[in-house]
């Protein structure tokens, strides 16, 4: 079958390629199949075969090069090189006709791959996307414009429960919260009333997926929430499916902890409420000072003693088996978002497909997801966005979806950790501060203020590609032109609202005249209030400097 894929097509698969191999396998059975029942029909028959994506798309090919009377018709959800193009940081929708498809696609050792795909949409009789923005990269990529736009559906009927949406959202929240109880068991320093609970989920392309740009926004709001001294705590769960080989021992112990507390809490409680039966039996008020015994109090320290923790809540669910190349706990490293006491946002990675028979959080993704408060998807590369679109249709707020294109582009980081930010504080109606990516707040919803205040950037890199500037080669047919986004009016309003930071004028005096390299210096700081007379002068011994995160320094106020 590779020989006479080679000989018709001059497609080469290689050895090692198991998935190219196995869509080998599937387009010659297909074509086969399609082929033996065309045969066996006594009158022409009307065959029509859908073929998706381009694992399926070699059945496809073979039926034109038989010459099979059959109807075919291909769909691309996302194409091929589209989705290694995006993941390697480049300038995508900006340079979609300049790509030298064959380089990349070679460049990327998936050129036999692209070869099928294209070789599908080149031989269709209808060739259809799932979206214009797509529809555009395929005509670039696969050289074919898309005959028509099937865009994909969702089953509304499924989730139309509205007046339940509320009732679902309670009960899916106590069962994450019940995760929470035994994840963060001998840290829970948080309350859980005024905890929310994000979530980015779908396939872990880092970029692509918008995983980058989310931890960057969360390293700047727990800056935000800690120096404004606010109680509410933010939990982020990122669920993306990993290499992995087990749970993690930490977070298994995590839960039997949680289970062991509720059962000694039961069992007290049970104990407690037989003396307070006999207490009234008999026509008196109880003792509570008697209600508890030594027993008691025995078992409750027990129990006290076993939440103890030396270490910090782990980040990850699961042992990785990549755990120092892999791109989210490399940036969680980098930003210093450890789930420590101080911090006001916990990150949580479940580098797993959520299920109810899991030991761990056992709970169907579709649950989980009413559970939380807010959905986050600002991805790069989301040729339709059914993830966010899911998100709605189960009654939760979805910010930024992926779908819309505009919003990875037009919003720079301190503006999208500022939306985040407005979503975060407000009251417990978190679908209002996804009308706010769209219409401006009323700063008094608030419950804290920052004005004037400079978003420090934190430690991490920029979340690629950074230099993309519009959502696609042409802008949307339905879209306004007085709702474009403009760069230059934006950062003008950048710099307008947020002030510099303060600085001191500093000059510096060497004490060690014998030494040709100075190590303590005398700094006189020239003090900002005119009033005062008296200048500071002290003695700092040069040594290595410490590292010290941006969001950790004082405000100047403070010195």
């Amino acid at each position: 079958w590779k020989k006479e894929l080679w000989d018709n097509f001059s497609i080469g698969v290689p050895w090692f390629d198991r998935e190219a191999n196995d869509a080998v396998l599937f387009g010659f059975l297909t074509a086969w199949l399609l082929g033996e029942y065309a045969a066996q029909c006594e009158e022409p028959p009307h065959i029509l075969a859908h073929f998706h994506e381009w694992l399926a798309g070699l059945g496809l090919a073979l039926c034109r090069q038989r010459q099979l009377p059959v109807a075919t018709i291909f769909t691309t959800h996302a194409t091929l090189l589209g989705r290694y193009l995006c993941a390697g940081s480049v300038d995508f929708y900006n340079n979609l006709a300049d790509f030298n498809v064959d380089k990349e696609a070679g460049d990327r050792q998936i050129y036999h791959r692209y070869c099928l795909e294209r070789t599908a949409a080149r031989c269709a009789h209808v060739f259809t996307t799932v979206s214009q923005i797509t529809a555009v990269e395929a005509e670039h990529l696969l050289k074919r414009k898309p005959d028509i736009i099937t865009p994909n559906g969702l089953n509304v009927k499924k989730f139309s429960a509205m007046h339940e949406f509320q009732n679902l959202h309670a009960q899916s929240k106590n069962r994450i919260q019940e995760f929470i109880r035994g994840h963060f068991y001998g840290h829970l320093d948080f309350n859980l009333d005024k905890c929310l609970f994000l979530f980015i989920a779908g396939r872990y392309e880092f970029s692509n997926k918008g995983a980058d740009i989310f931890l960057e926004a969360l390293a700047r709001l727990n800056y935000l929430l800690r120096v404004n001294h606010s109680d509410v705590t933010v939990v982020a769960f990122f669920i993306m499916p990993a290499r992995t080989n087990n749970f993690n021992v930490e977070t298994l112990k995590g839960q039997a902890v949680r289970k062991q507390l509720w059962d000694t809490a039961q069992t007290v409680k049970e104990r407690f409420g037989k003396k307070l039966y006999e207490s009234l039996l008999v026509g008196q008020l109880p003792d509570v000072s008697k209600m508890l015994d030594k027993d008691d109090f025995t078992m409750m320290k027990r129990a006290i003693f076993a939440t103890q923790r030396q270490c910090q809540p782990p980040i990850c669910t699961h042992n990785m088996l990549e755990d120092s190349n892999d791109p989210i706990l490399t940036c969680i490293r980098r930003i210093g978002l450890f789930n420590s006491s101080a911090d006001r946002v916990k990150v949580i990675f479940h580098p797993e497909f959520l299920s109810s028979t899991s030991p761990l959080l056992p709970m169907d993704y579709e649950e989980f997801v009413r559970g939380c408060h807010l959905g986050v998807f600002p991805s790069y590369y989301e040729p339709w966005g059914y993830t966010p679109g899911l998100r709605v249709i189960t009654g939760v707020s979805t910010h930024l979806p992926g779908g819309l294109r505009v919003c990875r582009f037009s919003l720079l980081p301190y503006q999208f950790v500022k939306n985040i930010s407005e979503c975060v504080c407000l009251s417990s109606r978190p679908s209002h501060g996804v009308l706010s990516v769209s219409y401006p707040l009323n700063p008094t919803n608030l419950s804290f203020q920052a004005q004037g205040f400079r978003y420090p950037r934190p430690a991490s890199v920029p979340p690629s590609p950074s230099l993309s500037r519009h959502s696609s080669p042409r802008h949307s047919e339905a879209e306004e032109d007085d709702d474009r986004y403009d760069e230059d009016a934006e950062a003008e309003k950048d710099r307008l609202n947020i002030r510099q930071p303060l600085t001191l004028p500093i000059t510096a005096t060497c004490l060690n005249s014998s030494s040709t390299s100075c190590h303590t210096v005398a700094v006189t700081a020239t003090c900002l209030n005119s009033s005062s007379t008296s200048c500071h002068t002290v003695a700092v011994t040069a040594t290595q400097p410490a590292a010290v995160l941006p969001w950790a320094r004082k405000p100047i106020s403070d010195i």
